[in-house]
């Protein structure tokens, strides 16, 4: 027997072959059981709802309709699986559905509508949720990062550029920084929500239907915001993919980017930062380890969680504008792990920031080495003495590198040793206080209270004008979500 003679024994002559069946049909039959079964009942009902209130079917017919809709709803969702006699889980469910109230009435459920659109629907109110839950973290990490920031107001640490110590500055001033990229992403994050929050129901496969429906209805009773318009667009357009991608893609990467400063704070050659003991691992061999690996894990899952939702856009690269399996079935888990990854990063950085102990004395310490005062220096030498910036810039830098190639701090020189080195390009004297305030890293904080500076009185207004928005975005987001929770209750408590 050859191996195609063979091949097609194995496949078995009854359509779909084996092959179709173990490799797509029973792996798309378990995601949309496991992702979409929920949303699929909503939509029955709003749809039943409104052909009732159209007058498309009677009145007995939708009670009749809905009541085996919401048993059917019932059905344990574990314990189904894939039947070769049903080409998806839509179909096994109007089949379910026709076992209880009859084939004729169940068949009634998908007047004016097609799998097109209510696949679409689907997606839609999955990644509602998804989205939901997700800035529920965002909101609860921003307030830990208020909290962690105005503690620490005036704790002096050193900040870095190109990775090389740069200038003193404060945790407080450092979170804050963190916290307003996080509300650009959450900002992001409603943005991609308000497309995806948008309902294609009534558009049928591509051009709606010559059935009397209201879509403005089915909008409603669902939750969504608003319909899209065009019925094309309901179907063909994949942006509300493309955007919810984006808006995943850059807030992991900009969460990574802190979280990688995380795991160097936690070194012991650094010593910023202490992870509490239940958010740390011990080594098998090496009794002194305190691994971070709830650090470690986080950077890794967004990762995960960016590769994903890159996974998706791809997916969606070169396809046609349409109806096509590309923007659907094999590509939505992608963006649920997305989402599911993005929040576990979420809610462990939570965690480790709302239980981090600060080395405040060894940060302040190391604010005090490796001349990251000394563009102070400069600056003194230009405001009070008249000195151009560039040549108060190379007095500054000669004295850096002196100290350098001494193996010294600044603090370590005298007044008469740093006026002798001054005196080779200007005829000034600094004095004693002067130097002092030169080599503090706490007066270099202080005097930097311009808008958005580092002095703890600035950090002090900004975390308080942030923390009163905040605290009307939560508001905001809470009553979104009682309104989410409040129709969905009606619709399927809905009587007719």
């Amino acid at each position: 027997m050859s191996k195609l003679e063979e091949f097609i024994k194995n496949e078995g002559t009854a359509f779909p072959g084996k092959t179709y069946v173990e490799e797509l049909l029973k792996p798309v039959f378990n995601d949309q059981r496991d992702f979409l079964f929920h949303s699929m009942f909503d939509i029955h009902r709003a749809h039943v709802i409104m052909l009732e209130e159209q007058n498309i079917i009677k009145t007995d017919e939708a009670r009749e309709m809905l009541r085996g809709i919401n048993k059917v709803a019932k059905t344990d969702v574990s314990q189904l699986s894939y039947q070769p006699q049903y080409e998806d889980l839509f179909f096994m469910m109007e089949a379910k559905i026709g076992e209880e109230i009859g084939p004729e009435l169940a068949g009634k459920i998908h007047i004016g509508r097609s799998r097109n659109d209510m696949g679409v629907a689907m997606y839609r109110l999955v990644l509602r949720e998804h989205f939901v839950e997700l800035l529920q973290s965002a909101y609860r990490l921003s307030d830990a990062l208020l909290v962690q920031a105005d503690q620490h107001t005036e704790t002096y640490i050193t900040g870095y550029t190109h990775t090389q110590p740069a200038q003193p500055t404060t945790l407080g001033h450092y979170l804050l920084a963190i916290y307003d990229v996080l509300q650009r992403d959450i900002k992001r994050l409603w943005s991609a929500y308000e497309t995806v929050n948008q309902s294609p129901l009534g558009a049928a496969a591509l051009t709606t239907t010559g059935f009397p429906i209201c879509r403005a209805r089915t909008c409603e009773l669902l939750g969504f915001d608003k319909i899209i318009e065009n019925s094309y667009d309901s179907i063909g357009g994949a942006d509300y993919l493309l955007e919810t991608s984006s808006a995943l893609m850059t807030c992991m990467v900009n969460m990574g980017r802190w979280i990688q400063d995380f795991l160097q704070h936690v070194t012991r050659e650094f010593g910023s930062f202490y992870v509490a003991d239940p958010y740390v691992q011990v080594s098998s061999i090496m009794p002194q380890k305190r691994n971070p690996v709830s650090i470690e894990h986080s950077r890794s899952i967004a990762s995960s969680a960016y590769g994903d939702a890159l996974a998706a856009m791809n997916m969606i690269h070169n396809t046609p504008f349409g109806d096509i399996v590309d923007t659907e079935d094999d590509l939505q888990p992608h963006l649920y792990r997305a989402f599911t990854n993005a929040n576990r990063v979420m809610k462990l950085m939570y965690a480790v920031i709302t239980t981090l102990k600060v080395n405040d004395e060894h940060t302040k310490k190391m604010a005090h080495k490796s001349s990251v005062t000394i563009t102070e220096l400069a600056d003194t030498l230009a405001r009070d003495y008249g000195i151009s910036f560039r040549k108060a810039h190379s007095i500054a830098s000669f004295i850096s590198k002196k100290t350098i190639s001494a193996g010294k701090e600044l603090y370590e020189w005298t007044i008469d040793e740093i006026n002798d080195m001054i005196s080779g390009f200007v005829g000034v004297a600094l004095t004693e206080q002067e130097w002092k305030k030169v080599i503090s890293p706490e007066y270099f904080v202080e005097i930097r209270s311009i808008q958005g500076g580092p002095s703890p009185k600035e950090v002090a207004r900004m975390i308080s004008e942030r923390r009163q928005k905040l605290g009307i975005q939560m508001n905001d987001y809470e009553s979104l979500v009682e309104k989410i929770v409040i129709k969905r209750k009606r619709l399927v408590d809905y009587s007719i």
